[in-house]
């Protein structure tokens, strides 16, 4: 399998890149798309060299730029011919205040959704050529809600907020993707959401206030975190099973639970199909994107 994985150089993005790049022999190829290329690179050295896999390579991205989303996209296509899977999982986490990006965008949104719902839109033809089920896998919560008047949090913010809004925006935004391909005869391709049970032990503890860590170095003890590898041993399955078995999961949203894979349910809003289309109007508007627009017309005229 060939899995693009977004924020892949730290977090769970680093346990699934590791994870996949060691079973089967050896036999997945991990592309990891990152901000830094310092941090891609000695991501790629590590992995090499703890797994013997040599099909790992980087694809530099800033997600807080439209402009370096769209320079990526543009690159994914040359140096790949398809792909099977795409992991959107980079995201900011805590932040002391509000960070506006050079687009006008609150930086939750734009990094943890926005420029996400671009990539992935465009990589679908690419996940189209997969020969074993082209797969989309979110890493979601079930928390939060869509400030519809306040999408960009310029009245009311909370870095808590913003993470969570982008949460339902990704789960909007798989489950509508979801429908429009059910409606597509032979299409393959699935789109799931997961919950990992249980924080994932990270180096986003390196930024957090120092009683942060406090707490979180003492709720480490009673078990509340997991390993950046167990995570990706959970959700290693997601990326190598069969498309018969990918495409029963598509447009669920799905945790751990009792060494089973088990079905959350969703909201209501989430599932509301005139607000999927509110979001998905909006998040066009918002990229601007001629390129982008057209694959989503395509999309609502197949």
């Amino acid at each position: 399998m060939k899995v693009l994985i977004t924020g892949g150089t730290n977090g769970m993005g680093k346990g699934v890149a590791k994870i996949l790049a060691g079973i089967d022999n050896q036999a997945h190829e991990i592309v990891v798309l990152c901000r830094s290329k310092k941090l891609g690179e000695a991501v790629v050295t590590e992995l090499v060299n703890t797994t013997s896999n040599t099909k790992i390579s980087i694809v530099l991205c800033d997600l807080s730029k439209l402009a370096e989303v769209k320079r990526a996209i543009t690159e994914i296509h040359d140096k790949y011919e398809f792909l099977d899977g795409i992991f959107v999982n980079a995201g900011l986490g805590y932040a002391a205040k509000r960070v506006v990006t050079e687009d006008g965008f609150d930086s939750h949104f734009q990094v943890n959704y926005l420029s996400q719902f671009m990539l992935t839109l465009n990589l679908l033809d690419l996940l189209e050529k997969s020969g074993k089920g082209g797969r989309v896998i979110f890493n979601a919560t079930r928390m939060g809600k869509i400030f519809w008047d306040d999408m960009q949090m310029n009245k009311n913010w909370s870095y808590e907020d913003g993470i969570h809004q982008a949460m339902v925006a990704k789960r909007m935004f798989l489950a509508k993707l979801d429908k429009m391909h059910r409606g597509i005869n032979g299409s393959k391709l699935s789109f799931i959401g997961f919950e990992i049970s249980k924080t994932v032990w990270s180096n986003q503890l390196n930024i957090i206030p120092i009683y942060m860590k406090a707490m979180a170095s003492l709720m480490k003890l009673f078990g509340t975190f997991i390993s950046i590898e167990k995570c990706g041993e959970i959700m290693a399955p997601l990326f190598v099973e069969t498309s018969e078995e990918s495409l029963k999961k598509s447009g669920k949203f799905i945790t751990w639970k009792k060494n089973a894979f088990t079905e959350i349910a969703e909201n209501n809003d989430v599932l509301n199909q005139e607000l999927q289309d509110r979001l998905w109007n909006i998040s066009l508007g918002l990229c601007a994107d001629e390129k982008t627009i057209q694959i989503a017309e395509t999309l609502h005229n197949t």
